[in-house]
């Protein structure tokens, strides 16, 4: 079988990339298509055959694609896939609207339904710094591309959701049933630690959905160490608000952030993730998390054995969970073998399982 792989765009290394990576290594001659391609230089994805769109070459795009939102179900319609039996997709964004003909197949890999179309419309309006008009014309462009979004995802012939709680989103939203397949988690390139220090780490994209800014409050009252990396459009206003305790690292490199990691006390997660990757990795060098008892959390953090579960979405609750947890009473070689579960390996085997039978009963109902 001919496949070819799709994924909205090329701007960050994050856990949706990284499951694109694995796709590829399962199917190393698949092309891959792309909306835009800002890590042609990357070395991850310089062995990769990537076609981008023709926004790639519009004025701005690799800045401010939200620019060209109303061009992007256009862009994915010009892909030409007449040429493959199977089109893999991961999204969470548009490219599930990505057209294939009779004879093929599209199974797309979801991460979420597009957020700023669905549960995360009001807060992305609210939360973007554009001036009053455009503010005021953006709904309306949501609106249609939200219908837009509801007609392609009847589009794709399978869904795989990567947790339970995503596969309830695409139900709800696209009335479409998915099966479960939890994304690679690098869980090889962490151990534990014989040295824990007297710090909490917090790994994430700063975005407003992310709510890193609970844990700063949480913070600034405990007066503990947190050290936060990542970055993002609420850098500098979480600097801003945050004391002395708390230090913002940025933009690390891969070692750097493991070993924060393994030596802190435990992991703090106070945001509701379609799965939550991070988490996964700070469980896989041992290290307790600290997590909001919402969205993948509910699904990879066993309460009171490899972390704890806070139950409201607030810093106060946050700061009465953290004044009662010890990170001693937590059993780092059973928190890393929970976490083992969720490995790249166990990842590929379960798509290619998936992908071969469902090629196998495509042709098989051709045949009838």
């Amino acid at each position: 079988m001919k496949v070819a792989l799709a994924h909205d765009y090329l701007f960050q290394n994050g856990g949706a990339e990284r499951v694109v990576l694995a796709m590829h290594e399962l199917f190393p001659k698949a092309p891959l298509y792309v909306l835009i391609n800002a890590l042609s230089k990357s070395k991850d994805w310089q062995g990769i055959k990537t076609k981008t769109s023709f926004l790639q070459k519009m004025p701005g795009s690799k800045k401010h694609l939200q620019f060209y939102l109303s061009l992007m179900p256009l862009a994915w319609e010009s892909f030409n896939f007449t040429d493959y039996d199977i089109v893999l997709s991961s999204t969470s964004n548009l490219a599930k609207g990505l057209i294939t003909p009779a004879k093929g197949l599209h199974i797309c890999y979801c991460h979420t339904p597009t957020r700023y179309l669905w549960d995360g419309t009001h807060s992305y309006v609210d939360n973007l710094h554009y001036p009053r008009i455009i503010k005021k014309i953006l709904p309306l462009v949501l609106h249609k591309l939200r219908l837009w979004d509801l007609f392609a995802a009847q589009r794709v012939d399978h869904f795989i959701a990567n947790s339970k709680y995503i596969s309830r989103q695409i139900k709800k939203y696209y009335n479409r049933e998915s099966v479960i397949i939890y994304p690679p988690v690098e869980v090889d390139n962490y151990s534990i630690s014989s040295e824990i220090k007297d710090y909490y780490v917090l790994v994430s994209r700063l975005r407003p959905y992310k709510k890193v800014d609970i844990a700063v409050r949480a913070f600034n009252e405990l007066g503990l160490p947190l050290i936060i990396i990542g970055s993002g459009d609420e850098l500098k206003r979480l600097k801003k608000i945050a004391k002395a305790n708390i230090t913002f690292l940025g933009e690390v490199d891969e070692e750097t952030k493991i070993k924060y990691v393994q030596e802190a006390k435990a992991f703090i997660h106070p945001q509701v993730e379609d799965f939550g990757i991070s988490a996964v990795e700070a469980m896989a060098a041992g290290r307790p998390v600290i997590a909001f008892d919402g969205g993948g959390a509910r699904e990879t953090v066993i309460d009171n054995i490899t972390g704890v579960l806070f139950s409201e979405q607030s810093w106060e609750t946050l700061v009465y969970t953290v004044l009662n947890f010890d990170h001693t009473k937590f059993d780092p070689s059973i928190i890393r073998e929970h976490a083992l579960k969720f490995s790249v390996k166990r990842f590929q085997d379960e798509i290619k399982e998936y992908v071969d039978k469902a090629w196998q009963n495509f042709n098989n109902q051709r045949l009838l």
